[in-house]
């Protein structure tokens, strides 16, 4: 099968390589672009821990091929935030509100929620859910994912966000 050449952003940087037409976006972005942070849950676009950003709206990159995002923007976890940095207020609240427990799930809700936080800075609950409906977690009850974007957004990103456990006295 032929290659096609396609160039895009990737986490702010530009990259020209040659695809196969039908390489998930996915396989791009962790055997091209060793980005491993969206995993391969179900490639069936049912479980959203491959959730990337591109071109701002959250999408499930098992079910975009390459070749449909060329010219396009695209944001993994790895690129909200760079060693050294600040967590975003996102990944914040996920600490924070406790809003992950095996971690497989988290990088997609991370990209999922900060998706709808660029577009919508004051959701309801309701909002909320319904902007992760499509990104399962089977250890959490999502009450807490819930609550850590809440948290988000109750403190945007600015820099360092204060620690609760230390504003509280370590107590939760």
């Amino acid at each position: 099968m032929s290659k096609i050449e396609v160039t895009l952003t990737v986490n702010g940087e530009e990259h020209t390589d040659e695809v196969e037409p039908r390489l998930l976006l996915v396989q791009y972005l962790r055997d091209v672009r060793r980005l491993t942070g969206s995993h391969v849950g179900c490639d069936t676009s049912n479980c959203g821990a491959c959730t990337v950003i591109l071109d701002g709206a959250a999408v499930k990159s098992c079910t975009v091929l390459t070749v449909q995002a060329r010219g396009g923007q695209v944001t993994t976890v790895e690129g909200l935030t760079g060693p050294g940095q600040p967590l975003t207020a996102v990944q914040q609240g996920f600490h924070q509100e406790h809003g992950l427990q095996c971690g497989y799930c988290t990088p997609g809700m991370i990209m999922a929620s900060t998706a709808l936080l660029a577009e919508n800075g004051n959701p309801t609950e309701t909002e909320i859910r319904l902007a992760l409906e499509g990104n399962l977690c089977r250890c959490t009850g999502y009450q807490t994912i819930v609550n850590s974007v809440r948290w988000a957004a109750e403190h945007p990103d600015d820099g360092v966000v204060p620690d609760r456990a230390a504003a509280d006295g370590g107590h939760r």
